[in-house]
């Protein structure tokens, strides 16, 4: 699936708007998504800009959906004995803001003003650390399946949300920010899709540009 994305949002595809729910209160929190709070957080470092949105995709175990063990993932409880792969993330602590399940629902884990540990290792156009100036979205998905339209009308509204409260300038995935040791969101990951219905401009995408 072409990579670049047109200047001009389809009109076959309308472009979500900016729903009171999506949008972030003060704290941070918003109000279509569940509340699972997570330890794994701290606060960002004062002065930087919280201005870009990084895209990711999780299951656990790997490829499995709907197991309730992402959230358990970060929140310290994963039980590392009912899988193989949960041993070898058993000392693991990460977090993401966001998690959106197959169905489309929303689930919160950080406050938006605070930093989760999602990005890793990771550099945006030149700019190092993520995690300090940026807001994670985990897609529950693997690199080798699509992802749900409820998932992408989430995610639309979500960023779309995000954008009315704070200065977002640029979408990006994990791998693009973390090439070379990241892969998600992946192939089957349907970037124009996305930009389209959150009414994305290409000066948001660097990336894909």
């Amino acid at each position: 699936m072409p990579d670049k994305i047109p200047a001009a949002i389809p009109a076959a595809i309308p472009a979500v708007v900016p729903a009171p729910e999506f949008v972030p209160d003060a704290e941070g929190w918003v109000e279509a998504a569940r509340r699972v709070p997570s330890p794994n957080f701290d606060a960002r470092p004062p002065g930087l800009p919280l201005d870009v949105v990084v895209i990711h995709n999780i299951s656990l175990p790997p490829g499995q959906f709907g197991t309730g063990d992402i959230e358990a993932f970060f929140q310290n409880r994963l039980d590392a004995t009912r899988h193989p792969f949960f041993e070898t993330i058993r000392d693991v602590r990460v977090s993401a803001h966001f998690l959106i399940a197959r169905d489309g629902e929303l689930v919160q884990f950080v406050a938006c003003t605070q930093r989760a540990w999602h990005a890793g290792q990771s550099e945006y156009c030149g700019r190092q650390r993520c995690n300090d100036f940026s807001i994670g979205i985990e897609i529950e998905g693997a690199d080798d399946q699509p992802f749900t339209p409820a998932q992408y009308h989430t995610a639309a509204r979500l960023v779309s949300g995000l954008r009315a409260a704070y200065a977002i300038e640029g979408v990006a995935g994990h791998s693009d920010i973390a090439p070379g040791r990241k892969t998600d969101p992946g192939p089957h990951f349907d970037w124009r899709r996305f930009a389209a219905l959150a009414g994305l401009p290409a000066a948001l995408l660097p990336y894909r540009t």
